[in-house]
């Protein structure tokens, strides 16, 4: 039997970060991916999610400029640049634009707060219903190519990467752990890192987690979302630099939307309704059809919101939201196994600094904040 000093299950953003820190420090590192790394059946595809600062807590705008080094160092790496610059605004009756900007003036984040006829005059494009927040350090993540760029780095410092490798279950044995797969394959590993996402909760009844710790893990919700590209009214050479990305929050429906990348041919904007999806018992029930409740939805939201956009879809997809119910992440250790579940909706942005803090915890080396804590 092969043996590790670290398994890491899940070679999405969050398990490729993981064994990227693990492996800078040292450490022998084998990643188990049930697939490859950031496959489309996961939460971390594609080349379209939102990087922003705007929260309505400090302490997430605090934690997001503690990740500005990891991006510039995965660039440094070979990654290329990861984040595309394009601004973000947020608006709407429930996103109290006026808090969001007295946080950013807190942590000294560049932004501006305009009232709604102004932003109308800068974003004719977008149908402004209240004052908004602009923040132009705001823009686009590659979540694939930064995925990639982590598995490099990783790879660089020794971690091998198993790809096909679907983990059923964690068994101790002594001092160590057995990880073994779907097909019967088998590792022996000193210390295991389960980064599963939206698989985390089929596997969580296979860790040999104390029964204190499962006790108290909160729910996580798993979700198929569904996401839709709407063409640009402008020519398409044009339109996407002068549009940013956006969060609008009303009375029982928040929106949002980021120029689409290269998953939909750069030709519009990726819309989506937030946590609009049918609630899955975990990843593996995924089927990936479209709801056509949820697109008629959406499809009248553009008409009605986006008057830069042709509110007919020329593309859609689904993907993977796991929520815990305080939309806080889970990065915690027990018994030499670190659960680590950076989720609901607004991980990606976080990345290498999510994967500083699982290695801090997987290893003993640092702190993880009590928010993130199981037992907290």
């Amino acid at each position: 039997m092969e043996s590790t000093e670290y398994a890491v299950i899940g070679a999405g953003l969050a398990g490729a970060s993981t064994a990227w820190h693990l492996a800078a420090r040292g450490h022998e590192v084998t990643v188990l991916e049930r697939s490859t790394p950031a496959n489309d059946a996961g939460s971390s595809h594609g080349s379209a999610r939102i990087f922003r600062y705007a929260y309505e807590d400090e302490f997430y705008t605090r934690l997001l400029q503690r990740s500005e080094e990891g991006w510039a160092e995965l660039a440094r790496l070979g990654g290329g640049e990861l984040i595309t610059a394009t601004g973000s605004v947020d608006y709407g009756a429930e996103r109290d634009p006026a808090a969001l900007a007295g946080v950013l003036a807190a942590c000294g984040v560049e932004h501006e707060l305009l009232g709604a006829e102004e932003a109308r005059g800068r974003w004719p494009q977008i149908a402004f219903d209240t004052d908004v927040l602009w923040h132009p350090g705001a823009g686009v993540i590659d979540a694939q190519e930064t995925v990639m760029a982590m598995v490099g780095a990783a790879a660089d410092h020794g971690a091998r990467l198993e790809t096909g490798w679907a983990a059923e279950s964690v068994v101790r044995d002594g001092p160590a752990f057995v990880v073994t797969a779907e097909d019967g394959r088998t590792l022996r590993a000193g210390r295991v890192v389960v980064a599963a996402g939206g698989w985390l909760p089929r596997l969580l009844g296979a860790l040999p987690l104390p029964e204190g710790f499962l006790d108290a893990m909160p729910h996580l919700e798993v979700r198929q979302e569904q996401a839709y590209h709407f063409p640009y009214a402008e020519p398409p050479t044009e339109a996407p630099a002068t549009w940013p990305t956006f969060i609008h929050m009303r009375r029982g429906w928040t929106a949002y939307g980021l120029p689409g990348g290269r998953d939909a041919g750069f030709r519009g904007q990726k819309i989506a309704e937030f946590n609009g999806g049918k609630v899955l018992p975990s990843a593996a029930d995924q089927d990936g059809v479209i709801d056509p409740e949820n697109r008629r939805r959406v499809v009248e939201y553009v008409r009605e919101c986006l008057p830069g956009l042709v509110p007919e879809p020329y593309a859609e997809t689904t993907c993977l939201f796991t929520n815990t119910p305080t939309e806080d992440f889970v990065i915690d250790s027990a018994g030499g196994i670190t659960v680590v579940s950076p989720c609901s909706g607004h991980g990606a942005k976080f990345a290498p600094v999510i994967g500083e803090l699982a290695a801090d915890s997987a290893s003993g080396a640092g702190e993880v904040p009590a928010r993130f804590r199981v037992a907290r």
